[in-house]
């Protein structure tokens, strides 16, 4: 059971970064959906902007920070399952 909630949730925020970065594209800043998600997001993203920033003009850090909730995801999986 919670290995299915985990799961949900790490989906979850993998979407919320793929719509964010998707919206970025389409949607001014001061739009409110866009806002509710850069509230949300931001927060993972500023940590990871800080250490690798845009390459020509390219931010990547949508891509690394899916990497690493998909990683995160794993480890607490694989962990809550030798637990159990």
């Amino acid at each position: 059971m919670i290995v299915h909630i985990i799961n949900v949730i790490f989906q979850v925020l993998i979407l919320l970064v793929i719509v964010d970065a998707l919206l970025s594209y389409f949607h001014a800043t001061y739009h409110p959906f866009r806002r509710l998600l850069d509230r949300l997001v931001d927060p993972m993203l500023g940590p990871i902007r800080r250490i690798a920033p845009p390459i020509q003009g390219i931010d990547f850090s949508p891509l690394i920070l899916i990497v690493l909730l998909e990683v995160v995801s794993y480890l607490l999986i694989a962990i809550i399952n030798s637990l159990g």
